[in-house]
């Protein structure tokens, strides 16, 4: 996979996106009001622990799911920010599935996870690891950011 397709998502406050060009990107699509919201702790621990050696932790905001990031922009990063912290770059709102799926998310489901299954995404902080060289690993979204696997997955592939 490419990296290209990020160059048409905006950061959430509106600028560009910083270059990830050559970097590790674990996407996330994240939500503010989710069970899986405390994910945002572990995220950050992994920006935290990798982020100095050409990795990067991207939140990309969707309310697709149950209406749990319905905030403005500016509810976003205060909430990321003030709750857990968050110094990892977060892209503007927008759907990961359906008829308005962005680029980027119709690159990224075409890879399967672990069992096999590729498709849509299936709830808030699903996680796909892009690796330097474009090659993508699948996370579901219960799958915790510091677990075994991804941290692994993220040694493999960051210098």
């Amino acid at each position: 996979m490419d990296l290209g397709s990020l160059t048409a998502l905006r950061a959430l406050d509106g600028s560009a996106l910083p270059d990830l060009s050559g970097k590790a990107v674990l996407v996330v699509n994240v939500a503010s009001k989710c069970g899986l919201t405390p994910q945002y702790a572990g995220l950050e621990r992994l920006q935290e622990r990798f982020g100095g050696g050409g990795f990067t932790v991207l939140g990309v905001p969707c309310n697709q799911f149950g209406g749990q990031e319905p905030g403005s922009p500016e509810e976003i990063a205060t909430f990321c920010s003030a709750t857990y912290g968050v110094s990892f770059p977060l892209t503007e709102k927008i759907d990961v599935n359906g008829p308005d799926r962005h680029p980027l998310y119709a690159e990224l489901t075409d890879t399967a996870d672990a069992t096999g299954a590729a498709g849509d995404v299936q709830w808030n902080f699903e996680k796909f690891l892009v690796a330097p060289d474009g090659a993508v690993t699948r996370f579901r979204p219960r799958t915790e950011p510091e677990s075994d696997e991804i941290v692994a997955a993220i040694g493999r592939v960051v210098a």
